[in-house]
């Protein structure tokens, strides 16, 4: 049987399931509203979600190893996902629990109304930030240090090629990628959380200034700022990183420091919309004609008027610009002119270490080491996008 033939076969199969299960429905249940105004389209995606959950459950008591004695990747890192995402929801439903019962007041409340999603973002952030912090005290080596072995594999069985004393294996030169992990949340969040500060003091400052000044500065600055959006972001970062790599030797200045510079520069333009469009909707209120009348400087009207009320936006576009700053500093040092050896890196580590995937089809946990490089920047990602959503949702007014 061809591809497409059994591809027909499942899709006509998942059709006639969706009107079965939308007629049945409405039998069983008397035409309830329920079902008798449920579409065909709404039916077809319980059928579908079904299907899938039955074939999840199917594939994960699938053997781990196939008759050839050949280990079966795809079961095994299907088992790692599904036992990551089971670990994952229950300790943000704890972390939950935990922060209803301890806690001042406000805290309390506030996880009180907070979803297990925000929750999971929560406890991610302040894991990243625990183990950014104390990086030197937590990692067992050094992030440059070449230990006696190279190429171990992670999984510490020595019959695969791995070593109980390096969980997580080595690298090609012989380095521990388990410190290595531990001292690029400190490198990689650490630069990222500056670079997105850097932004929002230039973006934030030059867009309220706009919206207040208005006339020449406004037309100045906002024609700029067209101009560098309309470069992409990431060629126009690799084209000026390039020119850096020149200078920066030339200047005895790191490498790294141009990055944050080029990189707040252009995600500056992002910020800057955003402050000008909130500081224009906030400059025609009363209180701040009152304070114009008042005989109010410019930092008092930026800093103590426009800024407190335009908080709530600015912060739920600081979680998505750190994101965004985030991956795009992976991304140069995946192409080699981001964060420089001896620092340790996980957009250079899953560069470095992608050549274990060859060895996964042996030994699966030879594939983990640039696996957990991607899954940590996937990881946090994906946790600040949750907070960011919370917020978004909060702000906005809207109720469950």
């Amino acid at each position: 049987m061809s591809g497409i033939m059994g591809f027909a076969i499942v899709l006509a199969a998942l059709l006639l399931g969706a009107y079965v299960f939308r007629v049945a429905g409405q039998a069983v249940t008397k035409n309830a509203p329920t079902f008798r105004d449920m579409g065909f389209g709404v039916a077809f995606g319980y059928v579908l979600g079904a299907a899938i959950l039955v074939w999840a459950i199917w594939y994960y008591f699938q053997p781990k190893v196939l008759e050839t004695g050949v280990p079966n990747a795809g079961v095994v890192f299907f088992r790692w996902a599904v036992q990551g995402f089971i670990i994952a929801a229950v300790a943000a439903f704890l972390f939950r629990l935990l922060g209803r019962h301890v806690g001042t007041a406000g805290t309390r409340k506030l996880f009180r109304s907070m979803p297990l999603t925000a929750s999971f973002g929560i406890l991610v952030i302040l894991i990243y930030a625990f183990v950014a912090v104390f990086a030197g005290a937590i990692a067992p080596y050094g992030q440059a240090e070449i230990l006696g072995a190279a190429n171990v594999v992670a999984g510490g069985d020595p019959a695969l090629g791995g070593n109980p004393e390096y969980p997580l294996g080595t690298d090609q030169i012989g380095r521990d990628i388990l410190s290595r992990l531990i001292f690029g949340a400190q490198n990689t969040v650490g630069i990222a959380f500056v670079t997105t500060c850097l932004a929002f003091f230039i973006g934030g400052s030059l867009g309220f200034l706009a919206a207040t000044l208005q006339g020449w500065l406004d037309q100045l600055l906002s024609r700029g700022v067209d101009v560098l959006m309309a470069i992409p972001s990431l060629i126009f970062a690799l084209l000026l990183m390039t020119i850096a790599s020149v200078w920066a030797n030339k200047l005895g200045i790191p490498l790294t420091i141009f990055m944050v510079l080029i990189i707040a520069l252009i995600d500056s333009t992002r910020v800057y919309r955003l402050a000008r469009a909130v500081g224009q909707s906030i400059v025609v209120m009363d209180y701040i004609e009152a304070a114009k009348l008042r005989g109010e400087g410019l930092g008092y009207l930026v800093f103590k008027e426009i800024l407190p009320n335009a908080m709530a936006p600015l912060l739920a576009e600081f979680g998505l610009r750190f994101c965004f700053v985030f991956l795009m500093i992976a991304a140069l040092s995946f192409l080699g002119v981001g964060i420089q050896p001896p620092l340790a890196d996980w957009g250079t580590m899953v560069r470095d270490l992608a050549p274990f995937i060859n060895f996964a089809a042996f030994a699966p946990t030879a594939a983990v080491a640039p696996l957990l490089a991607a899954g940590a920047i996937a990881l946090l990602t994906v946790g600040v996008n949750f907070v960011v959503d919370w917020m978004l949702h909060k702000t906005s007014g809207l109720k469950e």
